[in-house]
């Protein structure tokens, strides 16, 4: 089964985010591939304009493609994983984040001669 894990997040503190991006970057996406079934990372980063007015909840995305027989593989891999030696987790990582898995249900559809 292929299936992407979303993961939203920000830093514990503006003074924070350089060494949030570090160790997201550096170190905990290199953790979660090593994850049975998690096949690719990468990260973003929420743009300056946006569309439609307000706050913004997340400053960060990752997406995690991934292809396992059931997303618990993935799940409980991490969860074996998390804040041990195999997947240290940054102090500089705020508490609250939203994660969720999603199938695809069509081809990836381009625009004509892109």
């Amino acid at each position: 089964m292929k299936f992407t894990y979303v993961v939203l997040t920000n830093p514990t503190s503006p003074e924070d985010e350089a060494e949030f991006n570090r160790w997201y970057t550096e170190q905990h996406l290199k953790d979660v591939l090593r994850v049975p079934g998690v096949v690719s990372a990468q990260r973003y980063k929420r743009t300056e304009k946006q569309r439609g007015s307000g706050p913004q909840q997340w400053s960060y995305l990752a997406l995690y493609e991934c292809d396992a027989k059931d997303p618990d593989v993935v799940t409980n891999g991490i969860q074996e994983r998390y804040n041990t030696p195999d997947m240290v987790i940054s102090p500089t990582l705020a508490e609250a984040r939203y994660a969720c898995y999603f199938e695809p249900i069509t081809d990836v559809v381009r625009k004509p001669g892109a």
